[in-house]
């Protein structure tokens, strides 16, 4: 079918493309303007036509989202998909996250946290979340194999072909570390761990662990950079251990995960007794304008209930004291363990706040937005649901003052909030949510409206409430086909996994094999992701490394 979009505000900044124009659509493919009548003409009079969203950091799927569903199930909202159809049967929080992400103008989303050893679990329930494409970044830094190897000084040959062979097996679309070394430095009965403390037992550290991660993550062509969750999340002076990740990388890609938890400074440096935290983002946006290696997404904290969800049991271990309500779970099983802690962001709370204003500084400091992704590290900071009225705050400075007028004192006495002057244009929310995130990940075919992308096509009616206009859009095509109109889902199709195109060295996958018999009793064949275990056919898609 081919579809033609004609009147509507194109914004596609990868084209600078800000004006009235047509969209050509054939073949679930953008296309060049066609001298044949249309089949269909989508008259977008009035709107904004974008490249469907891209999501980065999103934790919705995998064992701790499962945990965190049974522990607070009153935050997930049923919306089953229509009887007799094949997603009815995956419940309410599968089609709830593909619907909300959808009715946005979302088209792909990513899960950052899935251990090897889960992967088929995890890959499972991405499966059943409907109308998105979707992928999901393995986790290494904390597995035992690794820390073996590297313990060992078996070589970067050894460390590459581990990664290798856990991307494919998992069928990864990335690499991810959280808190190298951290769970097992926990075990050992570590609290807290920085860059260069030695890690027990292996005799490591997260330096060297990171480094040896970004090589292999290097060597292999992996599109989307080391994904990396830092020490010392959370706490005041945490932006000195984002600064130090970011020069230990030493001019490797490096994507930091939701930055805003890490722009927390001691409010006085001769005295860090001194309570609470004051703003870093300044410091930050410096940082990250000095390093054109690095990117990062937010983690905007939003006010209201929210569950934590981390592979990080140091910070979740310590985090539970915060439980609210209070019940909370933590695993400190094999690799990467982690917790589930509910949390509640007070509204008007001086710490919420401050953490509040916080992301938005770290967008509005920005210089380049495309290497600024928007988050909130969902459920983390808040629900992805709220990305419509995080537009909204920066893209219309009026309304962010009345909100900041009815929070504390401190947002302006420990940020630089109220004084920014910076309104987000189109454009920039279209790098910060579409063309940003998939250059990111490697979508080359996303992100954007040149001839040749993907038909992920978003249509907003252009209203100054930016929240009511990127809260429902008035049209999505997946594919180009329609999913949304006027925010109703109107075809509850499928999506795809998205999985790397990986080689895996056949000792090393002889190896591992013996690995896993001896801790679990089970080979590589009973943690990889067969074809077989999904019902629908033609479940993955592949993405190609860098040459």
């Amino acid at each position: 079918m081919l579809i033609r979009i004609t009147g509507g505000r194109v914004v596609d900044p990868t084209a600078g493309r800000d004006a009235v124009g047509d969209v050509w659509v054939e073949n679930g493919r953008v296309v060049a303007p066609s001298e044949r009548a249309p089949d269909r003409t989508v008259d977008a009079a009035g709107c904004v036509v974008m490249a469907g969203g891209v999501e980065v950091h999103s934790h919705i799927a995998g064992g701790n989202v499962v945990l965190s569903r049974l522990l607070m199930p009153d935050l997930y909202v049923s919306e089953a998909a229509p009887e007799g159809h094949p997603f009815a049967h995956a419940g309410g929080s599968a089609a709830w996250i593909g619907a909300n992400y959808a009715r946005m103008g979302y088209t792909t989303a990513v899960e950052p946290a899935m251990p090897p050893v889960n992967a088929l679990a995890t890959q499972l329930e991405l499966a059943d979340i409907p109308l998105l494409d979707r992928g999901a970044l393995c986790v290494m830094g904390n597995d035992d194999q690794l820390l073996q190897l590297l313990r060992e000084r078996e070589g970067k040959a050894a460390v590459r072909d581990l990664v290798a062979l856990n991307t494919a097996t998992s069928r990864a679309l990335g690499v991810k570390c959280i808190n190298a070394g951290g769970a097992s430095a926990f075990k050992d009965g570590a609290l807290k761990l920085s860059l260069d403390d030695e890690i027990p037992t292996y005799g490591l550290s997260t330096r060297r662990i990171m480094g040896a991660l970004l090589d292999a993550v290097e060597e292999i062509g992996v599109p989307h950079p080391l994904h990396v969750h830092c020490n010392n999340l959370g706490l005041p002076g945490a932006d000195d251990s984002f600064v130090a990740t970011l020069e230990a990388a030493e001019g490797r890609r490096i994507h930091f995960a939701h930055a805003q938890f890490y722009a927390y400074g001691v409010v006085d440096p001769e005295n860090p007794m001194t309570g609470g935290f004051r703003s870093a983002a300044e410091r930050l946006t410096q940082a990250m304008e000095a390093h054109p290696n690095a990117t990062f997404d937010v983690g905007q904290v939003v006010f209201g209930q929210t569950v934590t969800i981390s592979l990080d049991i140091l910070r979740q271990f310590a985090g539970r004291k915060g439980a609210k309500p209070k019940k909370w779970i933590l695993n400190a099983g094999d690799a990467e363990g982690g917790g589930v802690v509910p949390f509640l962001y007070r509204p008007r709370g001086p710490t919420s706040s401050l953490q509040w204003a916080i992301g938005l500084e770290l967008m509005l400091l920005s210089k380049d937005p495309e290497r600024t992704i928007l988050t909130t590290d969902h459920p983390n900071g808040g629900p992805f649901t709220e990305y419509p009225r995080i537009i909204h705050l920066l893209m219309d400075k009026e309304e962010r003052d009345r909100e900041i007028a009815t929070l504390p004192k401190v947002v302006g006495e420990r940020s630089s909030l109220p004084g920014i002057e910076r309104e987000y244009t189109l454009s920039e929310i279209a790098q910060l949510t579409r063309s940003g995130p998939a250059k990111l990940l490697g979508l080359s075919d996303r992100g954007h409206l040149r001839e040749g992308a993907r038909a992920d096509v978003a249509i907003y009616r252009d209203d100054r409430d930016r929240t009511a206009m990127f809260a429902r859009a008035r049209l999505v095509l997946k594919d180009g086909v329609p999913i949304v109109e006027d925010g109703e889902i109107v075809d509850w199709r499928s999506g795809r996994t998205l999985e790397l195109t990986v080689e895996s060295d056949r000792a090393m996958a002889r190896r591992t094999d013996a690995y896993l018999q001896d801790r679990f009793g089970q080979g590589l064949d009973s943690f990889a992701v067969p074809d077989a275990a999904f019902s629908a056919p033609d479940v993955f898609e592949e993405v190609a490394c860098r040459a």
